[in-house]
């Protein structure tokens, strides 16, 4: 029902700044949830950002906190997640996920839908 598509990751020095895009396709976009999750070399998937299908709800995790700020526009279809003050350890695969307003927001399984992921990489 909903394919979603990362952008904007790339290379970065630390303490720079990068906005990534998930860019969704499908008419009942604005009825998801949605999540940003990364991953980096060797270690689990961990969340790192949730908006709410209406925007009025965002939640982070703690090491992402006064850093990065979420939000989407759903008249263009997409989430945003704008990082500031970058640092080394950020580095990862971005991926955003959509799913219904019921799921658990930190939890990567209660996702349904998926993109590909964007590689951020952030320098010292």
């Amino acid at each position: 029902q909903v394919q979603l598509v990362e952008s904007g990751g790339g290379l970065v020095q630390a303490w720079g700044s990068l906005r990534l895009s998930c860019l969704a396709s499908g008419r009942t976009f604005s009825m998801y949830a949605v999540g940003w999750f990364r991953q980096a070399p060797g270690k689990e998937r961990e969340f790192v950002a949730y908006i709410s299908s209406g925007g009025s709800t965002t939640y982070y995790a703690d090491f992402v906190k006064g850093r990065f700020t979420v939000s989407r526009d759903n008249a263009k279809t997409t989430v945003y997640l704008q990082m500031n003050s970058l640092k080394p350890e950020d580095t990862a695969v971005y991926s955003c996920g959509a799913g219904s307003s019921y799921l658990r927001r930190t939890y990567y399984g209660d996702y349904d839908y998926w993109g590909q992921g964007t590689q951020v990489t952030v320098s010292s």
